[in-house]
Parts: C-alpha cells; sequence; structure tokens
C-alpha cells in the first residue's frame, strides 16, 4: 500500500504571516470498513486504506471475540465494497448479542467500544519483569514520530508501534489512535507475538480504552506522546501497567509502576 493510494491532492486555501495563498496539499483518504464475524455485521470503523484484515482482527480481539488464531476459520477482504468477512470455529455468543449494533466510529473520542470500564476487572494483573532506561523511553517515541511519513505530509494520523526496549517491531497508523492499536493487536495474534516483554507506544491520549486494550493485550509498558486521563491511572495501576505519558522534548511523566523505568 503506497502512500499515494492513502492520500488526495485536494487544492486548498492557506493564511499565513498575514496573507492568502492556493495550494495543491496532501489529505488523508477516509474509507468505511465493515467487519461481519459469522455473517453477523458487527460494526463500521472509519479508518485508512491499509492492513485492513489485521484491524478486523485486532478489534474483534480487543472486544472479547476473538482470543486465539486457531478460532479462525477464514479471513476475507473486499476492498472495493470495505467488508472483512471472519468466519470462526464456533459461534461466538457476544456478537449474537451485538446484531444489529452496528456503530460508525473511526476509533477516536467516543468509539464503538462494547466493552465498559469494568473490563480492567478481568485483566490479569501484569507481572513482567521488562525495564526500560529514561534513554531509551526518549530514543522510542523520537522513532515513532520519524517513521510517519503520513504525518509529515498529512497531519491526519496517530501512530502506533509495538517495540523491545532497543527498536521498533511494528509500525502502524491511522486517524484513529483505537484503530492504529487494534492493527499491532491484529497482526500479533495472526503471528502468535509474545507480548509480556514488549513496549506499546502511541502519539494518542492514554484514556481508560487504550488501557484496556494495553491490559488485554498483556503489555507492560504503555509510552504515548500525550497526556493520561486519571481514569487510566487508575486503571494502569490495578493492571500493573507502566503508564508513561507526555513524551517529548526531552521529558516524559510516569503515571504508574515507575520501578521498570530505570535511570
Amino acid at each position: 500500500m503506497t502512500q499515494d493510494s492513502k492520500t488526495e491532492q485536494l487544492e486548498i486555501i492557506s493564511y499565513s504571516k498575514g496573507s492568502f495563498s492556493s495550494a495543491k496539499k496532501s489529505i488523508i483518504r477516509e474509507i468505511p470498513l465493515t467487519i461481519f464475524l459469522n455473517s453477523v455485521e458487527i460494526v463500521t470503523l472509519l479508518c485508512i486504506s491499509d492492513h485492513l484484515k489485521e484491524l478486523a482482527v485486532g478489534f474483534l480481539k480487543s472486544e472479547g471475540m476473538l482470543n486465539s488464531p486457531d478460532e479462525i476459520r477464514s479471513i476475507s477482504l473486499d476492498e472495493e465494497r470495505g467488508i472483512v468477512e471472519i468466519a470462526t470455529q464456533r459461534p461466538n455468543p457476544i456478537s449474537e448479542k451485538l446484531f444489529m449494533k452496528r456503530t460508525i466510529t473511526s476509533g477516536c473520542g467516543k468509539g464503538s467500544s462494547f466493552y465498559s470500564v469494568m473490563d480492567s476487572i478481568h485483566c490479569k494483573k501484569i507481572n513482567s519483569r521488562l525495564t526500560i532506561s529514561a534513554k531509551q523511553v526518549l530514543s522510542l517515541m523520537k522513532k515513532l514520530q520519524s517513521l510517519s511519513d503520513l504525518y509529515k505530509s498529512t497531519g491526519g494520523v496517530h501512530s502506533s508501534a509495538l517495540a523491545t526496549p532497543d527498536r521498533v517491531l511494528i509500525f502502524r497508523e491511522d486517524i484513529g489512535r483505537h484503530n492504529a492499536v487494534d492493527k499491532i493487536n491484529g497482526e500479533c495474534l495472526l503471528k502468535s507475538i509474545n507480548l509480556d516483554d514488549k513496549i506499546l507506544l502511541t502519539t494518542g491520549r492514554v484514556t481508560s480504552e487504550i488501557l484496556i486494550k494495553t491490559g488485554k493485550m498483556g503489555i507492560p509498558i504503555l509510552l504515548s506522546r500525550s497526556a493520561s486521563t486519571n481514569l487510566a491511572v487508575s486503571m494502569a495501576k490495578e493492571m500493573g501497567i507502566t503508564a508513561v505519558g507526555y513524551v517529548r522534548g526531552g521529558n516524559f511523566t510516569i503515571y504508574s509502576q515507575s520501578e521498570r523505568v530505570k535511570d
């Protein structure tokens, strides 16, 4: 998937230093993706047009409708119609309850998450011994920001990455910060990637939904370029997740489980 297929050149008017001028600018392409699970329409996500199978799998994993790659019988993508159909070995009772409860969302703000904050209770407490240095925190966030050519050209996407303390392993981006995380979640499920020694990075706010996604993935450290909410901090402490926010300009804030961040 090329950057050209994810953007469109539009004529715009810009204002700078007291004057107007016309120019062409790259604008992000936003598409609807409807997810079907066992022929039941679950949700329509607004997203960019890459890694759509992984996004669908990651969304269903985050919502508790998939837990293992062995559950998946088939995945089919119709890019022209914007549809991903996933069939599992056995029916899923959650998806049956959600029949006709279709929501359209970009995964930002008031999204389509079917879980509630009480889901954090069902997340296993993370007891990973993984640690990261302050220098590595800053280095990883700098790397995350450098990887997004799409953000540099449009300013219209969030970025997420899966990493070790030393390097970025998977990088994904989307118009919604939740979508970017779900793309990573889906790829990790499909490839059976172990996550208890990994770090999740995001450019988006650290909210309760992002914390729940991180907890369900079993990732011990979450780094964000943005700030955290109080509910997310409370959840991070309950789930044993090291939440680090506002990583920028050589500074950052540790909200929970500070013992994993070494000098």
